[in-house]
């Protein structure tokens, strides 16, 4: 039995699919019953809760031969980093007394750093609880900048233009498709081979500007000339907010942002064979270009 959290998010839901197609048993964690249906009805087993409830935790975890551990987002979040510690401490503490002893969690690059990345200094609390969780062997995966990322500028390509937002524009940093790190998370829970408290970075297939993102982007939807233009991180924070983010995550993102741009959220292990990942961005701007294309 292999227990997902996040089973309706970008990485969870691929994992489970992954795993289904080879046959495993699964457990798959929401908040609601209907959105876990696509998965239940191909077999797996539901379990729906609340992730800051240590009990439910508890009993979905309990039995598992290995679990997919991750902290869902929370786009309203009054506080992001005390919803972050809340959610933290709640699977810590479920996994230390269901007696799981593998775990593949979900965290970034720049998680080696305790401040100033915004959201994933919440990933860098959680790595540090788990690595205090006895008998636990943890593969903490720190994937670049989500390819899936790119959607939330749609709206602004569609009404203004322009492409944009506070990352510098010939910053080159690493991006990466959800599907390769689902693939990837996937495979560690089938062999967990891992020992102890181990980091693997996974950093897609090469470095990118968001300038090369966006002539890929503007020539697949038809808009070659297409511009992508910085904004301060105030204008960032503030059009965040206006998105529907509270005033605390749209800081914390602001924050990651600015970490980027000055260099301390970048990868700590060099590329090779176990941290670069196929899918390439050429491969990916189809979904964004469909999903342009709908709006």
């Amino acid at each position: 039995m292999i227990t997902i959290m996040g089973a309706t998010g970008h990485t969870g839901r691929a994992i489970a699919e992954i795993l289904l197609g080879q046959g495993e048993k699964i457990r798959v964690l929401s908040r609601a019953d209907d959105h876990l249906r696509p998965l239940t009805e191909r077999g797996a087993e539901p379990a729906v809760g609340d992730a800051s409830d240590r009990a439910y935790l508890v009993k979905a975890f309990r039995g598992a031969d290995a679990v997919y551990a991750l902290i869902p987002p929370n786009m309203t979040a009054p506080d992001f980093r005390v919803y972050q510690d809340k959610i933290g401490e709640s699977a810590a503490s479920a996994l230390a007394e269901s007696g799981v002893r593998h775990v593949v969690f979900l965290s970034s690059i720049g998680a080696d750093l305790p401040e100033g990345t915004g959201p994933i200094v919440g990933l860098h609390r959680q790595e540090e609880r788990l690595k205090k969780v006895s008998g636990l062997n943890v593969l903490a995966l720190r994937p670049a900048y989500f390819f899936e990322n790119h959607f939330a500028t749609l709206g602004l390509i569609k009404a203004q233009g322009i492409d944009g937002g506070a990352l510098a524009p010939d910053l080159a940093f690493p991006q990466i498709a959800t599907q390769d790190i689902a693939r990837v998370a996937a495979e560690a829970l089938r062999q967990r081979d891992f020992k102890g408290f181990t980091v693997r970075e996974l950093l897609g297939p090469r470095d990118l500007t968001m300038l090369e993102a966006t002539k890929i982007l503007g020539q697949t939807i038809g808009k070659p000339d297409l511009p992508y233009v910085q904004f301060p991180y105030a204008d960032f924070a503030q059009s965040l907010e206006q998105m529907g983010l509270s005033a605390s995550l749209a800081r914390d993102y602001s924050e990651m942002v600015r970490g980027f741009n000055e260099g301390r959220v970048k990868p700590t292990q060099p590329r090779g064979e176990r941290t670069t990942t196929p899918t390439r961005f050429e491969d990916f701007v189809g979904e964004l270009a469909t999903a342009y294309r709908g709006m």
